[in-house]
């Protein structure tokens, strides 16, 4: 039986916190952005924690490896 492999994608968009949740970045920040309103890019900064119905989805499908 082979190992299970986790999807690079997924490795590359989201982290694991140490108490286990997932931590994603926002989208709509990387080109195009002069076109974009002031307020979006500033709530789009940093970092935001997953929901726990998504959270499972991913960790389940995506991070198996982890």
């Amino acid at each position: 039986m082979p190992k299970i492999k986790s999807k690079s994608s997924a490795k590359k968009r989201f982290k694991i916190t140490g108490t286990g949740k997932v931590r994603f970045y926002s989208a709509c920040l990387r080109h195009n952005t002069s076109n974009r309103p002031t307020q979006m890019k500033r709530q789009n900064r940093g970092g935001q924690i997953m929901c726990d119905s998504d959270a499972t989805v991913v960790k389940r499908n995506w991070l198996r490896g982890r």
